[in-house]
């Protein structure tokens, strides 16, 4: 008799969990607490408060290696092409846009809903005869060691009610219920679980660009990521298949908490950083009216480790680690953490607590460097990229990487965002690479210097070659860097 599988939270990461665990042939039974968000007469609650997705290699891998052939196709059919940033900036009191391409070799990220991805995730789940879903469900308790959970099952039209407890029995849990996830907590009493989090001193505003009046298209170039980067604040907009843009305000609480303060700046506010959003893409009024009614949400940063207990239980997504937006992987590294799960189940059939034990050794690196590095992307995002070293060191790496592919030159975004690389090994390859560079550029610098040195003290053209051969030195050294590998 096949084992009961029971997933607790129905977002993408938690479905796409009960895809992987029905296709093998598992009885599934998937809880959600929020009502189904493919009902008509839902309103969906965070889905309408949730930054828009971006999705990119780790997770389109994920949904492919679930063997169901129409999955990726259903999903990428959704999506919208960004093929790079495009900086909205002021350059001698004149307004420019400034675009930067994502990958020397025309790779695009996805924009994507939210809602479209649940949706067409639980729509492949319904179809399946071994799955059950249960909305209105809330846990209330786990024993991972009798392999029991209770639910409080609430009444649809009264879901702020509390309902009537059921008890329900399993052989293995997931946990992907986000943030605040209560398997986590009930996980914590049975295994001693390190766990930090963090409240970072930024908060975040959602905003609607509705299409153009004149056309009804795009009031954007679509296939871009935009951003108004300005150091302390960033605002940026996402396509939408609608001509519409998501767009997000991102600002410290003071700045938020002025802004409250003195509602009549707002507008002026927006004209001085964000050139041309306002009255270009949203009106005065509308931005002050959306500012008002969306909510200034924090942003909050999870660590912890082991994710699993025994053979019985495991957490997977933010429930493991939630991170802040700034990278585009928080979802992307959920979807992985289920191929990688999987892949250990797989590789143990009969021993699931050593497939567990396995997984929480490998992924936690993994997961705390992507969080590391969304932390840091955010400078990246809205400070560097004005930067000319930036952008010069960017250029190289890219013109390594597409004429030199054999010495093994990437940008770390690229490897982050179009690849499959575990995020800690991208991590050493970047400070490896920068090793490099830096030894490269040192010795450039030291031949140049010593070359002008010389020269100046009427040195000759022998003197001046001994000094050029110098900086060639050290430039061989960052060469041998290469040959030689991860120093």
């Amino acid at each position: 008799m096949p084992e009961k599988f029971v997933v607790v939270g129905a977002g993408p990461v938690g479905s796409l969990a009960a895809l992987y665990a029905a296709v093998r042939g598992y009885h599934v039974e998937l809880y959600e607490l929020r009502p189904d968000l493919r009902d008509p007469a839902t309103t969906p609650l965070n889905f309408t408060k949730s930054i828009n997705l971006a999705i990119s290699e780790r997770g389109v891998n994920s949904l492919r290696q679930t063997g169901l052939t129409t999955l990726v196709k259903d999903v990428v059919s959704s999506t919208t092409p960004m093929k790079g940033r495009m900086l909205h900036l002021r350059k001698q009191g004149k307004y420019v846009r400034e675009a930067q391409l994502y990958d020397a070799r025309g790779k695009n990220l996805l924009a994507l809903d939210r809602t479209s991805l649940n949706k067409t995730l639980l729509d492949a789940l319904e179809s399946m005869p071994n799955v059950k879903l249960f909305f209105h469900h809330k846990v209330v308790g786990v024993d991972f060691n009798k392999k029991l959970a209770w639910f409080e099952r609430r009444t649809p039209s009264d879901p702020s009610s509390r309902g009537t407890e059921i008890e329900i029995s399993f052989d293995f849990m997931i946990g992907a219920d986000g943030a605040h996830s209560a398997v986590r907590y009930h996980l914590m009493k049975f295994t001693p679980v390190a766990y930090q989090q963090e409240y970072i001193d930024k908060l975040w505003c959602q905003f609607h660009v509705a299409p153009s009046p004149k056309d009804g298209k795009y009031r954007l170039p679509p296939n871009y990521l935009h951003i108004w980067p300005q150091d302390e604040a960033m605002f940026i907009a996402l396509p939408n298949q609608d001509q519409t843009f998501t767009s997000t305000l991102f600002l410290t609480r003071q700045g938020f908490s002025d802004l409250d303060a003195h509602p009549d700046r707002l507008v002026a506010y927006f004209q001085d950083k964000f050139p041309a959003v306002v009255p270009d893409l949203i009106p005065a009024d509308e931005l002050v009216k959306q500012y008002n009614e969306n909510p200034h949400l924090p942003l909050i940063t999870i660590k912890c480790t082991p994710y699993h207990f025994s053979s019985s239980g495991v957490i997977v997504g933010d429930a493991a680690h939630a991170m802040v937006p700034f990278y585009g992987q928080g979802m992307n590294a959920g979807l992985e953490d289920v191929r990688v799960l999987f892949d250990f189940l797989d590789q143990y059939p009969t021993d699931r607590a050593k497939a567990l034990d396995q997984y929480s050794k490998v992924r936690t690196p993994d997961a705390h460097t992507i969080n590391d590095l969304a932390l840091r992307n955010y400078r990246e995002m809205a400070s560097d990229v004005k930067s000319p070293l930036y952008l010069l060191r960017k250029k190289i790496e890219e013109t390594l990487d597409v004429y030199f592919p054999g010495l093994g030159f990437a940008t770390q975004y690229s490897r982050v965002t179009f690849s499959n690389m575990p995020y800690s090994e991208v991590q050493r390859r970047a400070a490896w690479q920068a090793r490099v560079l830096n030894c490269a550029v040192g010795g450039l610098g030291v031949g140049v210097l010593g070359a002008m040195w010389v020269w100046g003290r009427g040195g000759g053209w022998a003197r001046v070659k001994r000094g050029v051969l110098l900086g060639c030195c050290w430039i061989a050294r960052g060469v041998v860097g290469v040959v030689r590998g991860w120093e």
